[in-house]
């Protein structure tokens, strides 16, 4: 087996206890806040998980061991979960999801420019760049529109 499963695999728990983190504290703030967290990452997930699963079977894992490797990541999810509402403070979540949903936001926009950016830099075709970057502002957009809502 190659190190690029196992350091996947490593990367993977990281970003799922991330998610974990983020989820907890969402429900934390509101219910719907904590609804549109979960659909956000579910939708992020689900290629996610797959070119994951990809990468497993590349680096010389069996289908079977690849499956079971990417069920044990999402153990990370749990945990991130447990700790933050291990970490809310007696004072009320308020405390909590002032570090928490930052740091995780945070760190999901900062991964998701160190991918999109370069490759926007890299792009041939002006017309390609421009969807791209109408794309990216529509999301922010939804994002605003669903915060205010």
């Amino acid at each position: 087996l190659q190190i690029s499963g196992y350091l996947n695999l490593l990367a993977n728990t990281i970003d799922n206890f991330t998610h974990g983190l983020a989820v907890a504290a969402s429900f934390l703030v509101s219910r719907k806040a904590g609804f549109l967290t979960t659909m956000a990452i579910l939708l992020h997930e689900i290629p996610h998980e797959v070119g994951d699963f990809a990468i497993l079977l590349r680096a010389g894992f069996d289908r079977w061991s690849a499956a079971k490797m990417q069920l044990s990541t999402a153990l990370g999810g749990i945990l991130g979960a447990c700790f933050a509402i291990c970490a809310q403070s007696p004072k009320g979540a308020g405390e909590t999801v002032a570090w928490i949903l930052p740091f995780t936001s945070g760190g999901f926009l900062y991964i998701a420019l160190v991918n999109v950016v370069p490759d926007l830099l890299e792009e041939k075709n002006p017309w390609n760049s421009l969807q791209q970057i109408l794309l990216l502002c529509t999301g922010i957009t939804v994002m605003v529109l669903l915060a205010l809502t």
